[in-house]
């Protein structure tokens, strides 16, 4: 899968933005500010994902502008396809979405068709930072191979809110235990499901990933992740086909025990807003033991092998898009991370060119200057 087209005027600072990728390296280089990582932006908005930085809708068109459009054309395995994303002031939440002509209900219908996998300076903290970062890291990866799996997971956290507020309520004598059990039904339904799919794609993320680590620490050292849950036993986990039946019910079991401790702590304490993806090196926690270069290299690893998953689920190559990391970087991990994604397309962002990189070679460099590419 690569990108053939792409052209972006009014996205933030970005004007009259039009370029045909290289299939290979795309560098876009220029000082801070001028637009770089907002270009990577619009190519991450047409995958169907959110903004990777947050972006309000109001932000997403520039100040001196009243309309942003993106339109982008990619190949895959089987043909060429085109998205045209843009949005207009005042009307900023209706936005105009479509893929191949055909108006879609929201930008999220557009998952599963251009695939990119984005590494951010933030996700060197992936092994490192709050377990809710491993989370998100997690559902997106698993949102990737199967597309009904992002609108359970938004269901499950609207259900939770929902919940922790009747706990409060229930405390406060305002409402009574019994209406948890409409709310504990769902959460266990959509809780089994989460879990299930969580733990299959951690066990393919482990296998790949221990392999990887293993090359880049030289083979001195070994990395395993492993998917822990404040509901389940992994080995039940492990033995489970589907969702219903056993796993569902202990799901509500473990909400039912909880109830005293949840009503007086006034949140739901345990479920799979609570669980984390646990990494060890020889057996110690990442998280509380390794050194910083060993943080780096596991984010790495666990990035490299999302798109290497990725790409045996769906057949295709997914674009890879570096946004300011391997500057980052120290030399060995910038080769080794580009020796890994080579048969892919990827897109870097960067201030200089020290980087490992042959332009006659291997793909093209656009240099960006307040939110315009500059010829050389």
């Amino acid at each position: 899968m690569f990108i053939t087209d792409l052209s972006v005027n009014g996205f933030k600072n970005l004007k009259n933005i039009e370029i045909k990728p290289h299939e290979k390296i795309n560098i876009f280089c220029g000082k801070n500010a001028q637009g770089k990582t907002n270009l990577i932006e619009a190519i991450w908005l047409c995958s169907g994902a959110r903004s990777f930085r947050s972006t309000k809708d109001r932000r997403m068109i520039g100040d001196d502008e009243q309309v942003m459009e993106i339109n982008l054309s990619f190949k895959n395995s089987f043909r060429e396809q085109d998205i045209r994303y843009a949005m207009a002031k005042p009307n900023i939440k209706e936005k105009s979405v479509s893929l191949n002509g055909v108006k879609l209900k929201a930008p999220s219908k557009l998952f599963g068709g251009l695939n990119c996998v984005i590494f951010t300076p933030e996700d060197l903290e992936l092994s490192k930072g709050s377990p809710d970062n491993r989370r998100q890291f997690a559902d997106l990866s698993v949102s990737q191979i199967k597309n009904s799996y992002s609108a359970v997971t938004e269901k499950y956290e609207k259900l939770i809110d929902q919940r922790n507020t009747l706990l409060k309520n229930i405390s406060y004598g305002r409402s009574r235990r019994e209406e948890l059990e409409m709310w504990d039904i769902q959460l266990a339904q959509m809780g089994a499901y989460i879990s299930l799919l969580r733990f299959n794609y951690t066990r393919k993320l482990c296998s790949i990933a221990k392999k990887l680590y293993s090359e880049i620490s030289g083979g001195s050292e070994e990395l395993d992740i492993d998917y822990y849950s404040t509901v389940y036993d992994t080995k039940l986990l492990g033995a489970a086909s589907v969702y219903t039946g056993e796993l569902t019910e202990q799901y509500l079991n473990v909400l039912k025990k909880n109830i005293d401790d949840d009503i007086r702590a006034g949140f739901t304490q345990k479920g799979v807003h609570r669980d984390d993806l646990i990494c060890r090196i020889n057996g110690s926690p990442v998280r509380e033991d390794a050194s910083q270069g060993q943080h780096r290299s596991v984010a790495l690893i666990m990035k490299l092998s999302q798109a290497y998953i990725l790409h045996e689920e769906i057949d295709d190559h997914p674009v890879i898009l570096l946004d300011d990391v391997l500057s980052e970087l120290d030399p060995s991990r910038q080769k080794f991370v580009i020796s890994k994604i080579h048969d892919m397309q990827v897109f870097i962002t960067c201030c200089d060119m020290n980087i490992p990189f042959d332009e006659k070679q291997h793909g093209k460099i656009f240099n960006i200057e307040k939110g315009q590419i500059k010829k050389k």
